[in-house]
């Protein structure tokens, strides 16, 4: 899942960041309205989690800008205003949903996950596929009954391979999907990734190599 974090509290929203991390999303940060202008012009997000009160740039406007860019993108507004007429507002101008500060952290990650899911076409929370089960709610993965103890960065390339039901994924697009902004697009690390997976997921290799399109998770 790609998720861009648009706080003015930069320690917020490094730490919101850091945290979804954990959870094997690629998480691109900004601190004011114009950056996240930029950034969502350029890469197509999932998930935006969005401040409300933003410098140089608002947040409504901000909002607003990811609907217009006809993307799937889905946006959580996050504002310290507990108000209903905030929160209404704020849903009005194309927010899919809304968390008032101060909050939960498990509950935001929840709230992540589940706009993630809209912004797909609709699968389960749980992918299961040639024996292999990824809970997502829960981070967990397992083959055959056997877990998998496998890194962020390692999870989500199963992920973003599994959501593909069968079709190939190019290298570009696993970069785009499970890396950040700051990743180098010449790097070796897809291939890293998918060869340490293909390691922990066992016999019989289930993740195909297609010569100059990408990857395939089998069935």
């Amino acid at each position: 899942m790609r998720v861009l974090v648009v706080e003015d509290e930069r320690l917020l929203a490094d730490t919101i960041a850091e945290g979804l991390r954990r959870f094997s999303m690629a998480v691109d940060v900004c601190y004011d309205g114009e950056a996240a202008l930029e950034r969502v012009g350029v890469h197509a997000y999932d998930v935006v989690v969005l401040d409300r009160d933003l410098p140089l740039v608002h947040g409504d406007e901000v909002c607003k800008a990811v609907h217009a860019t006809g993307g799937e993108a889905r946006v959580l507004m996050l504002t310290a205003a507990a108000e209903v007429d905030d929160r209404v507002a704020g849903l009005g101008l194309g927010a899919d949903d809304y968390l008032t500060k101060p909050f939960a952290f498990a509950e935001l990650v929840a709230r992540v996950q589940a706009l993630g899911r809209r912004a797909r076409p609709a699968l389960p929370p749980v992918l299961e596929r040639a024996g292999v089960t990824l809970d997502l709610p829960r981070h967990q993965a397992s083959r055959n009954g056997r877990f998998l103890a496998l890194s962020p960065k390692e999870f989500a390339v199963l992920e973003v391979l599994m959501r593909a039901e069968g079709n190939v994924v190019s290298a570009e697009e696993l970069l785009e999907k499970a890396w950040d902004e700051h990743a180098d697009p010449f790097t070796n690390a897809v291939r890293v990734a998918v060869m340490t997976l293909r390691r922990k997921l066992g016999s019989p290799q289930v993740i195909e190599t297609v010569p100059g399109a990408g990857y395939r998770f089998g069935s």
